[in-house]
């Protein structure tokens, strides 16, 4: 099968165990009970291996000025989505209710608001770190559900999905030796859960020519890795994790500093909860009864 194919027949199977409820756009689903029980025992697993208790939970939105101090919109604009509203008088009512049943185009009666979806679970958190960090550094736990205008038939990549990340703030040593120790600590995490997964040297999506000049430059300044495992035969192996090493970006963008003033580095670590589950439904089958049993107890899964 070609990877199209093969895409089709993942979709359509989840669809038929009853995984997911298909909503009519790409890349949005409803979930089952079962399928949410699993992201649920993922996140008691990911609680677990980190030991971090004490989770930040943000919002789908967050104002839009975070978006813009980030740098986002330079760098990642075709993924990005901003909330708008209708503004208008009670006079624009008909001619906005005439266009809807002629199926025409009535986005000119709607404005932009000052919130946006959040690209990533950690974007909320910078804003709140302004300021002199304690001795020790800053590590946060944080969940969000975010979203990445990014259409595809390929139901492991979701318009709308589920993060989980840590984030540490401190000086680039201490931060940079963070993110490097997890690298095998997150390949550990996978193959308990009886997946293969691989390390690799990882960019994001820029958008356009300069993009790919900061893509290359990610790559070549080891910035960014990805933990991929396979799910289609004829595709690219599908990033579950990743873990990236920002430098002094959002240091600079949030005014944060460390304890003696300098500006904060900072990095973090993300689980795609919905993509590790995925993977397992691949790797284990539709079945639970057919899952490891040492698989079900580390997610806390009562059949």
């Amino acid at each position: 099968m070609t990877r199209e194919q093969e895409q089709d027949a993942f979709l359509t199977r989840l669809i038929d165990e009853g995984f997911f409820i298909p909503l009519g756009s790409p890349g949005l689903f409803g979930r089952s009970s079962s399928f949410e029980d699993l992201v649920k025992g993922l996140e008691d697993f990911i609680t677990t291996t980190t030991g971090e208790t004490d989770i930040l939970f943000f919002p789908p939105v967050m104002p839009r000025e975070i978006l813009e101090r980030s740098g986002f919109m330079d760098s990642m604009p075709h993924l990005a989505g901003i909330v708008h509203c209708f503004c208008g008088q009670e006079r624009d009512i008909p001619q906005l209710k005439a266009k809807l049943v002629n199926g025409e185009d009535w986005s000119e009666y709607l404005s932009m608001t000052d919130l946006s979806h959040a690209p990533a679970a950690c974007y909320p958190l910078y804003p709140t770190c302004t300021g002199r960090l304690p001795p020790e550094g800053q590590m946060a736990a944080l969940s969000s559900t975010c979203f990445r205008h990014e259409p595809s038939p390929d139901p492991t990549r979701m318009q709308s999905f589920r993060m989980r990340e840590l984030v540490r703030l401190d000086t680039s040593e201490r931060v940079l030796a963070w993110r490097d120790s997890w690298i095998d600590r997150a390949i550990d995490f996978l193959q308990k859960l009886g997946l293969s997964p691989e390390s690799e040297l990882a960019s994001d999506p820029f958008f356009g020519r300069t993009g790919r000049v900061m893509a290359s430059s990610q790559r070549e300044r080891e910035l960014k890795f990805e933990l991929v495992v396979k799910v289609y035969e004829n595709g690219p192996p599908l990033a579950v994790m990743s873990l990236n090493y920002h430098e002094d970006h959002f240091g600079r963008q949030f005014d944060i500093q460390t304890a003696d003033g300098q500006i904060a580095h900072s990095a973090c670590m993300g689980f795609g909860l919905e993509r590790i589950v995925l993977s397992l439904l691949n790797k284990h089958g539709y079945s639970l009864d057919s899952w490891p049993e040492d698989v079900l107890q580390l997610l806390n899964f009562r059949q």
